[in-house]
């Protein structure tokens, strides 16, 4: 057995790691960590765990190097930041939810998190992306960054276009939607109900963090990728779920079925990528409430002749896909488990 520890363990990805972990048949849930929850059991921050495995949150001290074999990170930032140079080299892997190791330029990551100091040879040691694109990088590494849950919808879409067909997109603009459970578990006035409920609220419309990781990643792995990369999100009444569409402008020539062919082409092989039509089902997809509870990710490419673009639209369930389950999916491909191990879920609608 794999012993796992999460710390961040009072979060909702945190919840959904253990949810995960005590499912799973490779995985032994061996420690949880964290400071305000210290001494409380998993049910208690959970209403949804009854299965507490005898383990209480405890405070992260260095010995818990020798209780664990993969070490979760569900912890802000700058938190992140600090526990990764303390087990760096300490345990087999660390896989880091948070965005303090997802982008790779100093400059790029200093604009979008200032408040995060980070040691820049670990930054360099970290791979990062989803796992579709990335997983032979994931056998016997040591430190594991993933994707923000926008991000990960938005690359998935993307790289049929660019990793599959070479093409080069002059203007990507994309609009994201989420619900309230990807702004965690902080009291907020903004996430109050009478604020949130029937609120379309548009908390990010000049860019966002998870686009410039996009871009970050995109031009690194084939240059000249992308000219440009914004993005604008808001907030939805839903509480699990997001959406993103990519409205994506290039001068090259497309044909529709040749990018249908292209998006099937490049997920072949990849179970938790659902390529799909929009209009293949009793309700339009991508949709998020048809992926919730699973960690499937919905995507559909079209084309708009008259408006001379390409339209991608991808759906996930922000604390699965977009969190604990690609955690741990990427720990499968780490551990040389089957990818799906402990995965297959089906999602819960209507939900």
């Amino acid at each position: 057995m794999i012993r796992a520890g999460v710390v961040g363990a009072s979060g909702f990805a945190g919840g959904e790691l253990i949810r995960l972990i005590t499912q799973h048949p490779g995985l032994e849930l061996t420690f949880l960590g964290g400071s305000s929850s210290a001494g409380r059991r998993p049910s208690e921050l959970h209403p949804g765990l009854r299965d507490n495995r005898g383990l209480t949150v405890q405070p992260v001290t260095e010995d818990v190097a020798d209780r664990v074999d993969v070490l979760f990170l569900a912890t802000p930032a700058p938190v992140s930041a600090e526990l990764s140079s303390l087990f760096a080299d300490r345990v087999p892997a660390i896989v880091d939810l948070s965005g303090a190791f997802r982008i790779r330029t100093p400059e790029l990551h200093d604009r979008w998190y200032p408040k995060v100091e980070r040691r820049s040879d670990l930054a360099d040691r970290f791979v990062y992306g989803v796992p579709e694109l990335i997983g032979d990088r994931l056998k016997d590494a040591a430190l594991i960054s993933l994707p923000g849950c926008y991000a990960t919808a938005i690359t998935l879409g993307l790289a049929p276009l660019t990793l599959g067909l070479g093409l080069r997109l002059k203007t990507v603009v994309v609009d994201g939607k989420s619900g309230s459970s990807g702004g965690g578990v902080q009291l907020r006035t903004s996430d109050l109900h009478p604020f949130r409920a029937g609120a379309i609220a548009p908390y990010s419309p000049a860019g966002h963090r998870h686009a410039a990781e996009v871009g970050d990643f995109l031009e690194r792995s084939r240059p000249g990728t992308i000219g440009s990369l914004s993005m604008s999100a808001y907030g939805v009444p839903n509480v699990r779920g997001l959406l993103t569409s990519s409205y994506v402008f290039t001068d090259e020539e497309v044909d529709r079925r040749e990018l249908n062919r292209a998006y099937l082409r490049f997920y072949k092989g990849h179970p938790f990528v659902r390529v799909r039509r929009h209009d293949e089902t009793l309700i339009p997809v991508p949709d998020p409430q048809a992926v919730l509870g699973s960690n499937y990710a919905d995507v559909t490419v079209l084309l708009d002749e008259e408006g001379g673009r390409i339209v991608v639209l991808a759906a996930l369930d922000n604390l699965v896909k977009g969190a604990a389950g690609q955690a741990v999916q990427v720990t499968n491909l780490r551990f040389g488990l089957p990818e799906e191990t402990g995965l297959t879920q089906q999602p819960v609608m209507p939900a």
